[in-house]
């Protein structure tokens, strides 16, 4: 008789703030007390924010333990609060997109050159805010990537415990939000966000049977993939490839409690109750799709 072929499964954790960060552990923290650890993915694809929830739910650390620091009041932890404009930032990308047209990658340049130039706060005390988020400073056993853009090139860029890239540096680098946080020096080069090519870089997950894709903030189909790729594009891949796939976005309530400025560390708390909320409400069709 012969052996059934194992089912692989992948968990895409795409970019959305502190808010998102707090509303996917609060997705990821009731399905686990639902039954479905989604820990156990065989892939876990991080990008921004994504990338420390990856950091953190593939580390040995009780994912009840991460969920509680979301908790925690901000004043007592070592988050930032920082202004975002979203109409400077959607500005700054039309200009480039302008000036570069239909080339991805120099667009993504042209915004990187502009992230360099940035006045923030220095590198080393974004960078240690960052370590303090992550229960291990060590890359994990699971496959884990980490997505960002080289700031001077546009390239974009996959990290993983292959890479010779400390763990820290590299979620740094993923979530170097441009004209808000500064880029990451890594090996000479300095890298920024990676939802500069795609909020969810779900490509990455190709040729896995499952994969779970958590998206904080939904997406409007009809953006285009000016930056390089984006949900849609992916999706298709997905598709076409045969790998069956779930996203999962904010609700009204989730929506709410991140706030307009998903990076201010006010909004962690309520966001994190939100995921939470939410996430009881998936436990039976999450069960169905990832453990079928």
């Amino acid at each position: 008789m012969a052996e059934a072929r194992k089912l692989t499964r992948a968990l895409v954790l795409a970019g959305g703030g502190v808010s998102g960060v707090a509303w996917e552990l609060g997705v990821l923290t009731a399905l686990q007390q639902g039954g479905i650890d989604l820990k156990q993915a065989d892939l876990v694809v991080g990008t921004s924010a994504g990338s420390v929830v990856g950091a953190q739910i593939t580390s040995e650390v009780d994912l009840e333990k991460v969920f509680a620091t979301q908790l925690v009041p901000p004043e007592q932890s070592s988050e930032l609060k920082v202004d975002f404009d979203l109409n400077e930032f959607q500005q700054m990308i039309m200009d480039q997109v302008r000036e570069h047209g239909s080339n991805a990658q120099a667009v993504r340049a042209g915004i990187g050159k502009r992230a360099m130039a940035s006045k923030t706060v220095p590198e080393e005390e974004r960078k240690a805010i960052i370590a303090s988020r992550l229960p291990s400073q060590d890359w994990p056993a699971k496959k884990l990537l980490i997505t960002a853009v080289d700031a001077e090139s546009g390239e974009w860029v996959v990290f993983n415990r292959e890479s010779g890239v400390d763990l820290a540096e590299a979620v740094a680098a993923s979530c170097a939000v441009p004209l808000v946080w500064p880029t990451v020096t890594i090996k000479g080069r300095r890298y920024m966000d990676g939802g500069m090519r795609s909020v969810s870089n779900a490509d990455l997950a190709v040729g896995y049977d499952r994969v779970l894709i958590l998206i904080p903030m939904p997406l409007p189909d009809n953006i285009p993939p000016i930056m390089g790729s984006n949900l849609q594009l992916e999706k298709a891949l997905l598709e076409k490839e045969g790998s069956q796939f779930m996203v999962i976005s904010g609700d009204a309530a989730a929506i709410q409690a991140m706030g307009t400025n998903v990076l201010d560390p006010a909004n962690r708390t309520a966001s994190a109750r939100a995921g939470l909320a939410q996430g009881q409400t998936l436990a039976e069709t999450l069960h169905n799709f990832w453990s079928a």
